[in-house]
């Protein structure tokens, strides 16, 4: 008896394990996706790639005592020669930047993630997911793993590559069973935390790829970094191999079963439509089109932010700042974003989530040109409250995304839409450095990063009024998937043959 009640409660709290299990194999994947940002002046330095400017060697001097600023100095011996009380303080070398970096933070590890991630989508809702993500998650730690290692630029790009492969699984992978494992009351709150993993690894880059390097521990400087991420990864890999389970998967139906029906709650089949039939609704392409814009304004800022602050203020150290902001604020903006859509949700329908994230970032946007705008700290100030509200949006999306497509295609929607939103916001971020020569890094990133904010909020909103309001209900959703707001749209606007897949 004792035993029972015990494995019953453990079970209760299995679902929580589930979700901080895969929450921490994204933090990880993540942070190694974004290492590269935090340490890319010193991996440069080492591989010889990137643009080479002057800049600021003495940390014991602030800019204010400088005769001549380093980085306004477009000559090496210049630069080498420009001196204070003796002491030469700006040195010429690789800063970090430049069509090389940009391209192998955005476009190297996009292009392989966004094809992948639609091809595991497909995979996903046909075979066990469980399996799969445990692969997956062995994949990208390896790849990270083996970046320690490289030596030449180009081995980076093919294991920047590798590691795309892998961690495109995660998302597509892991929305699909914690979808199955938590009801709809908690859906948001809980995509929301999983997706947190993509600004924790953000933000734990900013120490680890800030003050690690320079310990130079074992003489293995950023080495080191992607040598600790891809341990801890490998553990992480394992546990998800031995412990994680298929749940059932709450379809609504199931094909072959010949009932007709017109309920979800009643276990009714509804008709079957092709992915591309999904995707061709007005309330798809525009909410793609809104989160495409709006990710591309968080890569901007992601693949910059370290750069950009150590190049405007390379006499104050904002790593713990960065963290901070990052993960503290952006963490508290994640949960609260996740419960007021699930508490409007039940009143307003589907529609109340899209809300949230139009006034979310609208808010945000304001203070996302402060951050780019002004001093040191007014900039983290700013930030800090641009995060809060700006990192409402991610696990809201997917929310939406879930409960407004078939049950039967949900994994490919996914990755679909992770395709079409990687593609152009992970890519478009690219244009930064030829838009930075032309008119300043600066006046950049204030484009690319604070004002897509700004357009990603009025195309959510314009996104509100394709969405169905509060569905009447049978009977209160206990557990499972509910994807009432899909049927009614189905049945409104079905064709006159439903496609079969």
């Amino acid at each position: 008896m004792f035993h029972g009640g015990l494995l019953s409660k453990l079970r209760g709290f299995y679902k929580w394990y589930v979700l901080g299990l895969v929450s921490v194999g994204y933090i990880l994947g993540e942070l190694g996706h974004y290492l590269i940002g935090t340490t890319s002046k010193v991996t440069a330095d080492d591989l010889h790639y990137g643009d080479r400017s002057c800049m600021l060697n003495a940390t014991h001097l602030h800019l204010s005592q400088l005769p001549v600023i380093c980085e306004k100095v477009n000559s090496s011996e210049i630069c080498e020669s420009l001196s204070l009380n003796g002491t030469y303080y700006c040195e010429w070398g690789y800063n970090g930047l430049g069509i090389d970096y940009q391209v192998l933070a955005g476009p190297a590890f996009m292009a392989v993630f966004t094809v992948v991630g639609v091809i595991l989508g497909v995979v996903a809702d046909k075979y066990n997911r469980a399996r799969i993500l445990s692969v997956c998650t062995l994949v990208y730690v390896v790849a990270i793993l083996m970046m320690g290692s490289v030596k030449e630029y180009w081995h980076l790009v093919i294991l920047r590559m590798i590691m795309a492969a892998g961690e495109s699984g995660c998302n597509p992978l892991a929305t699909g069973i914690l979808t199955d494992l938590f009801p709809e009351h908690q859906r948001a709150l809980v995509l929301s935390i999983f997706n947190w993993g993509i600004y924790g690894g953000y933000g734990i880059a900013f120490p680890v790829g800030r003050y690690v390097p320079t310990l130079n521990a074992w003489g293995l400087s950023w080495r080191l970094c992607y040598y600790s991420a891809g341990i801890v990864g490998l553990v992480i890999a394992a546990l998800t191999f031995l412990t994680l389970r298929e749940p059932e998967r709450t379809t609504i139906g199931e094909e072959g079963t010949g009932k007709p029906t017109d309920g979800v709650e009643s276990g009714k089949k509804m008709p079957q439509v092709t992915i591309w039939h999904v995707i061709a609704q007005p309330r798809i392409i525009l909410l793609c089109l809104a989160a495409s814009i709006r990710h591309c304004g968080g890569m901007t800022f992601a693949y910059n932010a370290d750069l950009y602050y150590r190049d405007y203020f390379p006499d104050v150290d904002l790593g713990w700042w960065l963290f901070a902001v990052t993960v503290g604020i952006g963490s508290v903006g994640v949960v609260v974003g996740g419960v007021v859509s699930d508490k409007f949700v039940s009143r307003m329908g589907v529609r109340s989530r899209v809300l949230v994230l139009a006034v979310s970032q609208l808010i945000a946007t304001l203070p996302a040109f402060g951050s780019v705008i002004f001093g040191p700290l007014w900039a983290m100030i700013t930030l800090a409250f641009s995060y809060f509200f700006a990192e409402m949006w991610f696990g809201i999306v997917f929310a939406i995304l879930v409960e407004i497509v078939p049950l039967s295609v949900r994994s490919t929607t996914v990755g679909v839409f992770l395709f079409v939103m990687n593609n152009v916001g992970g890519n478009l971020p690219i244009l930064v450095d030829p838009v930075s020569k032309a008119i300043g890094y600066r006046e950049a990133i204030m484009i690319f990063y604070a004002g897509f904010y700004g357009i990603s909020s009025i195309l959510f909103f314009l996104t509100m009024f394709f969405m169905d309001g509060a569905v009447e209900k049978p009977e209160d959703k206990t557990n499972g998937l509910d994807n009432s707001a899909y049927i009614q749209d189905e049945t409104r606007h079905r064709p006159v043959q439903d496609a079969r897949l």
